[in-house]
């Protein structure tokens, strides 16, 4: 299971703009489905905001049901059977059933939210745990809690999950979710839905232009935690960048510098003229980071390549790290066409890294 963006990153800057909005979640598949557990999508009184169920028919349900849980005031938990049914002209026919879990309200959760995603954002990983009841019904209730990854792998200490300790351990470490089912004394079936989160690759696109901006939307779809630098407010603003996580207005190259640059950060910079390219490049270019890449033509790269080793900047090996001109060759001449050729070669460096183990494993 491939490290995606967590749908929980976008969900709270939502529910502290004080909208009504409902949280569809996959929590258990059988057979051929369109999507895997722990696939989400988000739906206001309107539709579809932004997430997925894999389209079709069940996510066109999905946002039926979702509608009329937000009007009546409840969640609900109940099983979709794709049983022969045909998606679309364009799309294959499954056979087989999922178990959706729609939350009205995530607005009760915001704290256990934020909280995850500041976990993320901090490195940290762990494990989302939604616990409802009765299992299958048209009024469910729901509580929510995050556990890091520390607190799993020292022994929980809440008695209320010691039974289930085990089954978190190994959604960690496999990194793919797990339905676990419990009989409590005195009260009906509850389920609880575990769910890993880790902290994402780093993006940090200095220059928050035109070219900047795009290549924060496909970050964004690519699964980077993505931090644009600029310093210009007009331009560095996160109304600009909704696929950002961190938006920050300061000095370019100071920011660079500032920032915690590890082995899984990718650096893109592209701002708005050579001596600012300059800067974020010298902050930079003696990290350890996973890629960094310098917008500009092969004349302007070795102007540079020439300075930086003459100055002292960095070393020729050093330089050669450099990806310049940014992207893979491609034929690319609009801001788009630009912006793919980026994120292809960020893809392409990512993969080629190869995806670090779950649950702390090296």
């Amino acid at each position: 299971m491939e490290r995606m963006k967590s749908i929980y990153s976008a969900l709270g800057r939502w529910l502290e703009q004080g909208e009504p909005i409902a949280l569809a979640t996959i929590i258990e598949t059988r057979g051929s489905t369109p999507q895997i557990a722990g696939a989400s999508a988000v739906f206001s009184k309107e539709g579809l905001l932004f997430g997925t169920l894999g389209g079709g028919t069940v996510e066109l349900d999905a946002q039926e049901r979702a509608v009329r849980c937000l009007a009546e005031r409840r969640s609900l938990h109940y099983q979709f059977e794709l049983q022969g049914l045909d998606l679309g002209a364009e799309e294959a026919i499954c056979g087989g059933s999922v178990s959706i879990l729609i939350d009205a309200a995530p607005l009760n959760h915001l704290e256990t939210f934020q909280f995850l995603k500041a976990s993320l954002l901090s490195r940290q990983t762990g494990v989302l745990i939604s616990k409802f009841s009765p299992a299958f019904s048209n009024d469910v209730s729901i509580s929510r809690r995050w556990l890091g990854e520390k607190a799993v792998l020292q022994g929980l200490q809440e008695k209320d999950l010691s039974f289930v300790a085990a089954e978190i351990l190994e959604s960690l470490r496999e990194g793919t979710p797990q339905l676990v089912r419990s009989k409590e004394s005195g009260a009906g079936e509850s389920l609880l839905f575990l769910e890993p989160l880790y902290p994402l690759p780093k993006l940090v696109i200095a220059g928050a232009g035109h070219i900047g901006r795009a290549v924060a939307h496909l970050g964004g779809l690519l699964g980077f935690e993505v931090t644009v630098i600029d310093d210009r407010a007009e331009f560095a603003d996160s109304k600009r960048f909704p696929e950002a996580d961190t938006v920050i207005v300061k000095d370019i190259g100071r920011a660079v510098a500032d920032f915690a640059i590890t082995s899984d950060t990718y650096v893109v910079i592209v701002t708005r003229g050579h001596s600012h390219d300059a800067e974020a490049l010298r902050a930079c270019i003696k990290s350890s980071a996973a890629y960094i890449g310098v917008i500009g033509s092969r004349r302007k790269v070795s102007l540079t390549r020439e300075k930086f080793i003459s100055e002292g900047w960095a070393t020729a090996a050093q330089f050669d790290r450099v990806r310049a001109p940014i992207g893979l060759e491609i034929g690319s001449t609009t801001v788009d066409e630009i912006a793919v050729s980026i994120a292809a070669e960020l893809v392409l460096v990512r993969s080629s890294a190869g995806r670090p183990k779950r649950g702390g494993q090296k």
